[in-house]
């Protein structure tokens, strides 16, 4: 348990810089009603009545980060296209800096569009490039983060991949390695195709079904015996101080190697779980920038990740909420 009081760690959360790199997304929302199927195909129409784009991905992380009040800073390579341009207005109406966004004529912005209809989801429309960056976009988004990193020495750096493609092998080696010589706290939200790159992280923070496939095993029962196996396992392939695994329904574990924990989830009416994964990520990391305590980490993110999936579609976490759940 940490011995600062709520009121201290949001307000030492207010005086954090952070920097989120990896795979920003543009989501959208189609909101409207269908009441007839079209007399071209056997499909159902849509009447739209609204249209609404929210921030997803890594800019959901950084959004979260913001709305607790630390000032952020993505880094990320996107389309020099429509869709990339609107995501970056978004970011910056928000007060999240893109100084480190590089915008590429070779790739797509991801977008992902949803229909809604009586509060169901009909159908998604995604838009992406899945392929790793090339050189080309790779080494000036490099250097331009190691300069930055350099120069301004955020308090924390967040790590979020979704495999499409920005957090190649040696875009995560040469940043983490710099965080590391520069003694910045590091965070990391991992997918499978580079589950095991991010060797000395701070913050280890898969899903039951990534650590299944990313170690190649089958955890048979979410029991804290069994977990404390993954940590494990884990440690010695990655050498990082801390595992954050988040199992859906069964809540979430916590494990430094000497202390551990099995949180129960903190979801009351459950509506929508896009996002909850960002803001966990996004919370632990801060809570233990100003902590250094796993306890409080694990707690504070749990409940926030419940209280995002009472929403529907992609939304930050609420400080003032946050602040009224943990102080009840």
């Amino acid at each position: 348990m940490s011995p600062l009081s709520s009121t201290e760690i949001f307000e030492k959360i207010n005086q954090l810089k952070v920097v989120v790199i990896g795979d920003l997304m543009l989501d959208q929302y189609i909101f409207g009603k269908v009441d007839r199927i079209s007399p071209e195909a056997p499909v159902p129409v849509l009447r739209i009545e609204q249209k609404t784009s929210r921030l997803g991905g890594a800019a959901n992380v950084a959004f979260n980060c913001k709305s607790l009040g630390a000032e952020v800073t993505v880094a990320s390579v996107m389309g020099d296209d429509e869709n990339g341009h609107a995501l970056k207005a978004l970011l910056e109406k928000e007060g999240i800096k893109t100084d480190l966004i590089h915008l590429s004529a070779f790739r797509k912005t991801t977008t992902k569009s949803r229909i809604i209809s009586k509060g169901q989801q009909v159908m998604r429309l995604d838009e992406e490039d899945l392929n790793p960056l090339t050189p080309k976009e790779e080494h000036p988004f490099i250097d331009a983060t190691l300069r930055y990193l350099q120069i301004q020495k955020p308090d924390l750096v967040i790590f979020e991949d979704y495999n499409k493609g920005v957090l190649k092998e040696n875009v995560i080696h040469r940043v983490l390695e710099h965080c590391q010589h520069l003694g910045l706290i590091t965070a990391v939200d991992p997918k499978f195709d580079n589950f095991l790159q991010y060797k000395g992280v701070d913050i280890f923070k898969p899903n039951l079904k990534e650590v299944q496939q990313g170690l190649n095993i089958t955890i048979p029962k979410v029991a804290l015996e069994e977990l404390e196996t993954v940590h494990q396992l884990l440690y010695k392939r990655l050498e990082h101080k801390i595992t954050l695994l988040t199992l859906s329904e069964h809540g979430m574990f916590y494990s430094t190697g000497t202390t551990e924990g099995l949180i129960p989830t903190n979801v009351r009416n459950l509506a929508d779980v896009s996002g909850a994964g960002d803001t966990v990520i996004a919370v632990a990391a801060m809570v233990y920038a100003v902590t250094k305590d796993v306890y409080t980490m694990a707690n504070w993110s749990n409940i926030a990740g419940g209280m995002v999936c009472e929403e529907t579609g992609v939304v930050p976490v609420n400080k003032e909420k946050l602040a009224n759940i943990i102080n009840s």
